[in-house]
């Protein structure tokens, strides 16, 4: 085929007649910009999952929902209690809803303080230097935004996310909720069907496959890539503010604190209403919620 120097777009039609040569160009940028589009896009996943992959390499990134709920409710149930709570959820169980929501609360502020305070330590140097803080900060954040998502997750009926066979799926489960932490629509979708399938079965961990077989890989796609797209543009942020010592440590505290309280409570208000929790309803879809928006 002859080689087109293609510069800009060429319509199709020329003089009144289809010019071949001018097609085949303009057949060529369109093929190209696809191609760079997608290879954008996969760019922003591959970054999201990285971050996600360093976060869940650190100890105790993985929470045990056996031994977690067990820690939890046996300072206020029974044994048996707390054992049907295991094996079924709060399916034909006695718990009371505020203690539900007590132990929630102390979760999130036990790690809303750990987060922030290693986020003004990596705030502190200054520098050219200061660059090689900024992925264990960013990563440490996350640890304990995940670590939360699922703690917050089993306090609300879901069983176990862990799932060695299938680290993608346990990847994805993860942007869904981070996504609902983040104020996206269709991960409140997402995460709601889940939920309504969910709520028919009865198991201790999420069945394998559950993203495919409820159709929701394209929302985990696209959240990511929202999530690597919006990485990228705070971390360059974070990069000047930590050039100034202690100004760049004080911006990063507060930045933490007004970000991880506000989503570990919309994850914790959001999965109090889903059927899995103690008097949750089903989820029924909303128009709204059928795009990629974040909400007001």
């Amino acid at each position: 085929m002859e080689n087109l120097n293609c510069i800009e777009k060429i319509p199709l039609v020329w003089w009144g007649k289809t010019d071949k040569k001018k097609q085949l160009c303009n057949n060529k940028i369109i093929k190209g910009e696809k191609n760079m589009k997608e290879s954008e896009e996969e760019k922003s996943i591959s970054i999201w999952n990285g971050v996600l992959t360093a976060a869940l390499k650190i100890p105790g990134a993985k929470v045990n929902r056996e031994e977690y709920i067990k820690k939890e409710f046996s300072k206020y149930y029974d044994e048996s209690t707390v054992l049907a709570i295991i094996e079924n959820g709060y399916k034909n169980v006695d718990v009371d809803k505020k203690i539900i929501e007590k132990i929630a609360k102390s979760a999130i502020g036990f790690h809303a303080s750990i987060a922030t305070s290693i986020s003004f330590a990596a705030g502190i140097p200054g520098g050219w230097w200061m660059a090689g803080t900024i992925p264990a900060d960013l990563t440490q954040y996350y640890f304990h935004v995940i670590v939360i998502a699922q703690k917050l997750a089993y306090i609300y009926g879901w069983p176990s996310f862990e799932e060695e066979e299938s680290p993608d799926e346990f990847i994805g489960l993860l942007t869904l909720f981070l996504g609902v932490m983040s104020g996206l629509k269709t991960a409140n979708l997402a995460v709601g069907k889940l939920a309504n399938s969910l709520a028919k079965e009865v198991g201790k961990r999420v069945p394998q496959k559950a993203l495919t077989k409820n159709g929701l890989y394209n929302i985990v796609k696209q959240i990511a890539k929202w999530f690597g797209v919006k990485l990228t543009k705070e971390q360059f942020g974070k990069a000047l503010e930590k050039i100034i010592p202690f100004v760049g440590a004080f911006v990063s505290g507060t930045l933490t604190v007004s970000t991880y309280l506000p989503m570990a409570n919309k994850l914790r208000k959001y999965l109090s209403k889903l059927p899995l929790a103690k008097d949750g309803k089903e989820y029924v879809v909303t128009e709204e919620e059928t795009t990629l928006s974040e909400e007001k």
